[in-house]
């Protein structure tokens, strides 16, 4: 009785991971874009910092203060 069941969905269960792999796949190179072009901001906001290039607001109004 259990013999008569056809055994014909694998190829769809197969299809359904290699789908479901390539999705997470593209899934991470997306995050991993995103996250390569949210380091290079902060190292370029940091190099600036760094080198006097940016103004932080209210950090001349600190020194007056303090000085």
């Amino acid at each position: 009785m259990l013999d008569s069941v056809p055994n014909d969905a694998t190829g769809y269960v197969a299809a359904a991971y290699v789908f479901f792999l390539a999705l997470v796949l593209v899934y991470i190179a997306i995050i991993g874009a995103k996250l390569e072009r949210l380091g290079r901001e902060l190292a370029e906001l940091n190099e600036k910092l760094e080198g006097g290039a940016a103004e932080v607001p209210g950090r001349q109004a600190d020194r007056e203060t303090v000085g």
